[in-house]
């Protein structure tokens, strides 16, 4: 009777990145083909350090194959400098290189949840992101703010006053509402009717979810 060969590491190492793969990029996974445009790889990076934590993958295209890449010490030298140039302050992360073939190579990198918020700097900007689902997307000025506040963990004090009993009243009838809207409905200029709901974030009666089209506040 015959017996199969054990997997050689490189076929092992090629099922455990389709095992991860098969997940679909998410809140904390994300695929790209090579580090072309580094800047958006550091991007990624900031997102997965200012939100939950995540796992990038050099040499997996979008649609799910795995091609690798051939010279991932070029991959690794381009990120690093990239996050060296741009990323401030410096994030920690833990990289490792997966042979899935003679010849071809998976890196991954995994991005720790960070006690402080990351900046890209490029051409004289401070930008930030933050993950929500599979897109890294452009924080606020008030998700900026919370980011900022909720890291330091102070408890928030806040007057529960008729603007905000109004609010609750409106979350109770609309499962959602945007600062735009906020300021219309409440009668509040932005500085104010943005300090109310950052307030409320803070104080977990809100929690707020950002998109490419504006946050959005919805009742916690």
């Amino acid at each position: 009777m015959k017996t199969s060969a054990p997997a050689s590491a490189e076929a092992q190492n090629l099922f455990e990145i389709r095992k991860l793969v098969l997940e679909g990029e998410g809140q904390q996974l994300e695929f790209k083909r090579k580090a072309a445009h580094p800047e958006k790889i550091v991007r990624e990076f900031i997102a997965f350090a200012n939100t939950d934590g995540g796992t990038l993958l050099i040499g997996v295209d979008d649609d799910g194959s795995i091609p690798g890449v051939k010279y991932p010490e070029e991959e690794i030298h381009v990120i690093s400098e990239a996050l060296s140039k741009h990323c401030r302050p410096q994030l920690v992360y833990q990289e490792d290189v997966i042979p899935i073939s003679e010849n071809r190579f998976v890196v991954r990198y995994d991005i720790s949840p960070s006690e402080k918020v990351h900046f890209l700097t490029f051409d004289k900007t401070r930008e930030t992101f933050v993950r929500v689902h599979d897109k890294s997307i452009k924080a606020s000025a008030e998700m900026q703010e919370i980011l900022r506040r909720s890291k330091k963990k102070r408890d928030i004090r806040f007057t529960f006053s008729e603007a905000e009993k109004n609010l609750m009243v409106y979350l109770e009838q609309n499962a959602q509402i945007s600062l735009q809207q906020y300021m219309q409905f409440a009668g509040l200029n932005r500085f104010r009717a943005s300090r109310k709901l950052i307030l409320l974030v803070l104080a977990n009666v809100l929690k707020i979810t950002a998109s490419e089209k504006g946050d959005l506040y919805s009742r916690v």
